[in-house]
């Protein structure tokens, strides 16, 4: 396996040399200035604005041959300096920083409070296929797996934030100086509550479907037939062996997901104005801070390779089966 993973690791560091020209590329193709960002022509004359001109785009290397520029970028990057934001004027890592946080937190809550009640109801409707349950389950699953994301923020900000105003429908944190403690908490959470509710209901659907269709396969294998012929307990049958066996497509969903605890909801942070990394990505390309989208970007090429590794690694962990070659 260790000769396997360092294969896979030069593989990852090959694509990403490959997507950061990629990525590279696109953003001197896109349209506007940053250089004009970092000058404000309104109270300049013509000549000052020329010379605070040339002087932002030596600061921002832009008048520096493209290859040339790459390089530089490339080499910032690898050591850990993002560039500066040309809206905020702060290093991109210090921007990020706050965004990121707020992204974790809502998405690994969203995970837990998701799998908590997605994995048991598709197992109880995989032993209960065709039955009324599964049926009722099925019907509620397909409707929630339809509706896009947005329509759950809507619904849920009309019946927790003006029906019954409960829960804050915007923001991501009380701006209330004087609350600490355990009262500051509690304020911040109640911003989250909302986006927390919509992450969960938006994904009930697919992951209870995809749990039960993986159940449904592993109870038709021939060793369920063989355990439950056995004597075995109902329980033992299912959740050690049926369940086990049907983590292997779980893998892949679950890597997935891992990925998405640090890439944003765009969808559920737009409808909310939460700030989160999804929030501040569109607004960064909306306002063409292109050091922040360069950086985003670079940061999901990295942790999309690695979830890839991770994946395979945990096939080979849930199923002895695999064996990585």
């Amino acid at each position: 396996m260790a000769r396997y993973i360092l294969r896979r690791l030069g593989y990852i560091v090959f694509t990403l040399l490959i997507v950061s020209v990629i990525l590279f590329s696109i953003s001197k193709i896109m349209p506007g200035d940053p250089a004009l960002m970092l000058v404000d022509g309104r109270k300049l004359r013509p000549e000052q604005f020329e010379i605070a001109y040339k002087a932002a785009r030596e600061k921002l290397g832009l008048d520096e041959p493209v290859v040339v520029q790459y390089f530089s970028w490339l080499r910032t990057m690898v050591t850990g300096d993002f560039g500066w934001s040309t809206v905020t004027r702060l290093p991109v890592a210090q921007m990020a920083a706050a965004p990121l946080g707020n992204t974790v937190k809502l998405n690994i809550f969203g995970l837990i409070f998701t799998f908590i009640i997605t994995i048991p109801l598709g197992i109880a409707t995989a032993v209960r296929k065709g039955k009324v349950f599964d049926q009722a389950v099925q019907v509620v699953t397909i409707i929630g797996y339809s509706l896009p994301t947005f329509i759950f923020g809507l619904l849920f900000i009309c019946l927790f934030g003006v029906i019954i105003p409960i829960f804050p429908i915007s923001g991501s944190g009380s701006i209330d100086t004087t609350l600490t403690g355990w009262a500051k908490t509690w304020a911040d959470y109640r911003y989250m509550a909302l986006p927390l509710i919509v992450y969960v209901f938006s994904s009930l659907g697919g992951i209870t479907r995809y749990v039960r269709a993986a159940m449904i396969d592993a109870l038709r294998m021939d060793y369920i037939r063989t355990a439950r012929a056995k004597g075995l307990k109902e329980k033992v049958v299912i959740y050690s062996h049926a369940f086990r066996n049907s983590l292997i497509p779980f893998v892949t969903i679950f890597t997935g997901w891992f990925i998405s605890i640090f890439g944003g909801s765009v969808i559920i942070e737009r409808t909310f104005n939460w700030n989160g990394i999804g929030n501040v990505l569109i607004s960064s390309l909306m306002q063409q801070d292109y050091a922040v989208v360069l950086a985003f970007y670079s940061f999901y090429a990295v942790l999309s390779l690695a979830g890839n590794l991770i994946m395979d690694i945990g096939y080979c962990l849930v199923d002895p089966r695999v064996r990585l070659s």
